[in-house]
């Protein structure tokens, strides 16, 4: 009897609970097979079962793509809150990214890049989940795919911008560099966890070469993480990524209290 008591003093104050999250540069819809599926990519993520989403070349009322809101599209499908945030105008709508949640978004911040060959924004939104002591911030990224010097830049400048955060943060998304750049070394040197293990192929879908998608985080409480490339070959022309991060978060502790990263296999 004393053991029992004092099991059900500890367990209800330190759960380990997951946090399903998903990045994937969509482009606009279309699949290596040349078909626009926005019905096929939902079932890719849909078989993820995520809380947080971030898409990369989403389309919002342009004509390449049947003048469709495919944030808004994707959302209703798989029944999440969206926000989309553009890069330019384009085809008589608008051309950018989106992050779809399961968690209510308390805010949203887009962060204005450095322009490149297109223009480039973060879009950041900021949730509270009871699997997380306080709020955190989920960003959704996709770098300029030309030049190194310059995303060096849009991540300095993002960095910036983040400067008076003081909560956790996750980025996620089309890096468009692959490890040991300039770039990504530039958010490791300032803390940045990238939350990797091992070399995962992500572009292009049909016979992935190069690792340029990511997840990077900085502050979580989190004790292990488990990341993977979703095998899909067809339904866009880069493979989306997943990871499963698994908090022991103690419901009483501070925000930024946070357990250090550590690979899910132990």
């Amino acid at each position: 009897m004393r053991i029992f008591l004092i099991l059900t003093f500890i367990l209800p104050t330190l759960i380990a609970e997951e946090l399903r999250l998903v990045a994937y540069n969509i482009h606009h819809g279309k699949g290596m097979d040349g078909k626009l599926d926005l019905e096929r990519i939902a079932k890719v993520i849909a078989a993820e079962k995520p809380d947080l989403v971030a898409l990369q070349e989403v389309d919002k009322g342009c004509k390449r793509s049947g003048g469709v809101d495919q944030a808004a599209e994707l959302a209703k499908i798989l029944k999440m809150e969206q926000r989309f945030g553009k890069f330019m105008d384009y085809q008589g709508g608008e051309y950018g990214m989106a992050v779809l949640s399961r968690l209510p978004i308390a805010e949203t911040i887009i962060h204005k890049l450095p322009k490149g060959a297109e223009p480039r924004i973060a879009l950041e939104v900021v949730v509270k989940s009871p699997k997380w002591p306080g709020k955190f911030s989920f960003i959704s990224i996709h770098n300029d795919w030309i030049k190194e010097p310059l995303r060096v830049k849009q991540i300095k400048v993002l960095q910036a911008g983040l400067k008076n955060c003081k909560h956790p943060v996750i980025l996620a998304g089309d890096f468009n560099a692959e490890p040991k750049s300039d770039s990504l070394m530039a958010l490791e040197e300032n803390g940045w966890k990238m939350l990797r293990e091992g070399r995962k192929n992500t572009w292009s879908a049909s016979k992935p070469k190069v690792e340029i998608d990511f997840f990077f985080a900085k502050g979580l409480p989190v004790s292990q993480f488990q990341d993977t490339v979703i095998a899909e070959k067809v339904a866009s022309d880069h493979r989306p990524i997943a990871v499963v991060i698994t908090a022991n978060a103690e419901r009483n502790a501070k925000p930024e209290s946070a357990l250090p990263l550590d690979h899910g296999h132990q």
